[in-house]
């Protein structure tokens, strides 16, 4: 089993949404990453080089970015962002991938 590490700034980027949403994502985070985060999904994906995370999960219009550490069992969240369309915020600011 993974353990699961939220960044600060992943913190704050959870902290910015409604109660509901805040829920969505943390129980979208503990049941497909807790156990095997690796394996790419219809939700989940291996990203190309970025300067944010090495994984990508989708809950719904939520994108949770994420590095994984095999030897530790440790997932790092690095930030957490929403799609609108085909734009992505993350920080608040729109970032492209």
């Amino acid at each position: 089993m993974f353990e699961i590490e939220l960044t600060p700034e992943a913190i704050e980027d959870i902290h910015q949404f409604r109660k509901y949403d805040r829920q969505k994502i943390i129980e979208g985070i503990e049941t497909q990453l807790t156990q095997q985060p690796t394996p790419e999904t219809r939700n989940r994906k291996k990203l190309r080089p970025n300067e944010i995370a090495e994984w990508e999960l989708r809950i719904g219009d939520f994108r949770v970015f994420y590095d994984i550490n095999k030897e530790s069992q440790l997932v790092k969240i690095e930030a957490v962002g929403y799609k609108t369309g085909s734009r992505l915020f993350i920080h608040g600011e729109e970032y492209q991938l």
